[in-house]
């Protein structure tokens, strides 16, 4: 037999770098067939999809998987007449929501709660960094809202299932991206799982599945704040940049906001430097490559004294420094310091966080790269960078992480 089956195509306007989003489009007396490739909303879910890559994923190629996707799995059924009135409500919705419209809208209209109060909050990715985000950000009671956005194929399993389970209030998994609509952050946690080999290779297929996933969250939330968590942090923030067109105080990287809370608190708590931590940070390239900065100086009498507590300050910060090492970074507690930056972005606190921001024109760099930097953060992501206390080797060092991350950068295709 042959089946004619409706669908249709919205086309981004980042296309052909991203994929369209796609949905059956049944007539009156055609029901949906859920499925592998097919939710209850019509949406459709194909391997090309995920993988789209310009210019080797052409619409062509996309129906040509369609026809023998739906070949192995029918997504549409005959309707009887009783049942045909029932389907025009669905058909409702996937009008509206390939309109732009979504149901979080509709639910601010009814309820007649001002949109610009409404904490929403998305984390794209459901592996296990995603989800410590989610459980961080609701135990903090971050947000009215989260939801995770789940770009892995099938059913919702592990982690996402136990969260359905279990009902964590206020939060909703979704696979389709118009549930992001509206949210005032966008905490990026995926990263690519496929079958590369060299370092290059791994970040490029990092930046082909962002080319898929920025056009449509930004779409969506054209005045969020995009907060990167995947890896390598600097790089994946400089592609969010890039592909979102968002104003670079609107995207940040978490960077080294974790390593400078935990510097801050060592030196409060195990080597007693309460005076030193208050101005203490962790900046520069998330790994090996960060280095502990100061943005105050305080003033002494003569250079002799100066010297000397330069030297007893250096001391204490390699002391830290070296406490700090054997300390990883598990997902939950890069969860915690996402629900940190959410809280201060989402409360307007201006409270300083070493976070990847665009880092030209500071320290004489002169590339566009993103550098861990002490940043005040409000509503609209950051609202200044804080002066940093001058020193050579700190400059030095950053001017040498920014050179090995443009060079990396040149190698991308994006």
């Amino acid at each position: 037999n042959s089946y004619n089956i409706p669908i249709r195509l919205w086309i981004l306007d980042s296309h052909p770098f991203a994929p369209p989003i796609c949905f059956l489009k049944p007539t009156a007396n055609m029901g949906i067939s859920v499925g592998k490739h097919v939710d209850a909303r019509g949406r459709i879910y194909l391997p090309y999809l995920q993988n789209w890559s310009h210019p080797k994923s052409t619409l062509i190629g996309l129906i040509k998987e369609m026809i023998a996707k739906f070949e192995e799995e029918l997504p549409l059924y005959s309707l009887s007449s009783s049942d045909a009135a029932r389907q025009s409500e669905l058909l409702s919705y996937i009008a509206k929501i390939t309109e732009g419209e979504t149901e979080m809208k509709s639910r601010s209209k009814i309820g007649g709660k001002n949109e610009g109060c409404f904490k929403k909050i998305t984390v794209v990715g459901a592996e296990d960094l995603g989800i410590a985000c989610v459980l961080a950000v609701a135990a903090k009671d971050v947000a009215d809202k989260v939801v995770l956005l789940d770009l892995s194929e099938g059913a919702a399993k592990g982690g996402t299932m136990d969260l359905e389970i279990f009902a964590v209030p206020n939060v909703e998994i979704s696979k389709d991206v118009s549930a992001t609509a509206d949210s005032k952050v966008v905490v990026l946690t995926v990263n690519s799982l496929g079958n590369a080999q060299t370092y290059l290779e791994v970040i490029q297929s990092n930046v082909d599945l962002f080319r898929g996933i920025i056009p449509a969250v930004s779409h969506y939330s054209q005045n969020a704040v995009l907060l990167v968590a995947s890896h390598p942090v600097e790089v994946m923030t400089f592609v969010s940049w890039k592909l979102s067109s968002f104003p670079k105080s609107r995207v940040i990287g978490v960077g080294a906001n974790l390593d400078s809370e935990r510097f801050q608190y060592i030196l409060t708590n195990l080597l007693k430097a309460e005076v030193l931590a208050k101005d203490a940070w962790v900046i520069g390239e998330q790994g090996e490559d960060k280095v502990p900065s100061w943005t105050n100086c305080n003033a002494v009498a003569n250079q002799t004294e100066a010297m000397a507590a330069c030297n007893s300050r250096e001391k204490v910060a390699n002391r830290a420094m070296e406490v700090l090492k054997g300390k990883g970074q598990r997902s939950w507690s890069v969860g915690l310091s996402v629900a940190d930056l959410t809280d201060s972005i989402l409360k307007d606190k201006r409270k300083v966080h070493s976070v990847s921001t665009l880092a030209k024109g500071c320290c004489n760099i002169n590339s566009e790269v993103f550098l861990s930097l002490p940043c005040i953060l409000g509503t609209s992501g950051v609202i200044e960078m804080v002066t940093l206390e001058e020193d050579p080797l700190v400059q030095e060092k950053l001017q040498s992480s920014a050179g090995s991350i443009h060079d990396l950068q040149q190698q991308l295709k994006l």
